[in-house]
């Protein structure tokens, strides 16, 4: 009797989430064919209903919010501080007018739903995404296959948070994406996304002219895996652009193996790999999938740095092509490093 306006909030969240539930049930149905290599009769597997677990949940969440930050008005402020920075790293160390940007190869591991890779695919690079969450993947397949008008779908991305609301229509207030159309890339582009753990698909040495991470390294069950793959897949002279935080995702989760390390012992791994740290900024303030009108926000205080895999590797002995310069080193000093 107080609060007449509770009940009628509640049903227009129940309303929010009967939408949400439609768009996430076409996100499905037009990922059934997004795998070349599916076997006949494995459809129908896909159509099962199965239980969903508190972490899927948490996922499924995580991923609607993922359409805030990379394919909605709401999430340029986020973009700008989060992708303009490696973009624009890659534009001075690869510019348009010293190299023909079409055969400059960049690869976004953790690319989510591919914003960050489809902006540098717009701008010439021949890019490609990785990204192993089937959360991730058929949510970006979609938008990036299935959506064409500008602002033509929509979302209530915050009907899941009870917590720190100012206003209850905040709650329940729409989102619009794509913001831009994903299909209006030039026809010269070189853009894609390839499904798989990063560790298991990017294994031929000397292959990437940069390696982009933003808000990944701190998703290794060791660090130094991501390091060691980096070095190998970049071509000499090639670079790697990072930004984020250290959040491990493993860290106190059970059965998971998780060795989180501080940014100064990556660092000094980087190093002693054989990088050249170029550009670094250890304090780069940014968000991520932020609800801007909660009460309650989080700020991470990100590194951000290019290093570059040397041009000319030179070792005792060794030539160019065979051994990292740090490699005998860092063999021996492993331990100390783990």
């Amino acid at each position: 009797m107080l609060l007449p306006g509770v009940i009628p909030n509640l049903a227009r969240i129940s309303q929010c989430v009967e939408h949400n539930q439609e768009v996430l049930q076409a996100i499905v149905l037009n990922c059934i064919h997004m795998f070349e290599n599916m076997e006949y009769g494995e459809e129908d597997d896909l159509r099962k209903v199965r239980p969903s677990s508190t972490f899927d949940m948490d996922k499924l969440k995580s991923t609607i919010k993922q359409f805030v930050r990379d394919w909605s008005e709401a999430g340029q402020a986020e973009r700008n501080s989060c992708y303009w920075p490696l973009i624009h790293e890659i534009q001075r160390l690869f510019p348009s007018d010293r190299y023909d940007v079409s055969k400059v190869s960049v690869l976004v591991p953790g690319a989510g739903l591919g914003r960050l890779a489809w902006e540098i695919a717009r701008l010439g690079y021949m890019c490609q995404g990785n990204e192993w969450s089937f959360f991730m993947l058929f949510s970006s397949n979609f938008v990036l296959n299935r959506c064409e008008k500008v602002n033509s779908l929509t979302l209530y991305p915050w009907i899941h948070q009870f917590s720190n609301n100012r206003k209850s229509s905040d709650q329940a207030r729409p989102i619009t994406f794509p913001d831009v159309n994903p299909q209006s890339l030039p026809p010269t582009s070189d853009f894609s996304m390839v499904a798989g753990d990063f560790l298991e698909v990017y294994t031929d040495p000397d292959t990437w002219d940069c390696v982009a991470t933003c808000f990944f390294i701190d998703t290794a069950h060791n660090v130094l895996d991501y390091v060691e793959t980096i070095w190998k897949i970049l071509k000499p002279g090639g670079v790697w652009i990072n930004l984020g935080p250290l959040l491990y995702h493993f860290e106190n989760m059970a059965n998971e193996l998780s060795i989180e390390l501080s940014y100064e012992e990556i660092r000094a791994a980087i190093i002693k790999y054989g990088f050249h740290m170029e550009v670094e900024r250890e304090s780069v303030q940014t968000t991520y999938t932020e609800n801007e009108r909660s009460m309650l926000k989080y700020v991470y205080d990100c590194v951000f740095f290019v290093a570059r895999k040397p041009a000319h590797l030179c070792t005792n002995g060794a030539q160019d092509d065979q051994v990292p310069p740090a490699k005998a080193a860092r063999c021996e000093e492993r331990d100390s490093l783990t």
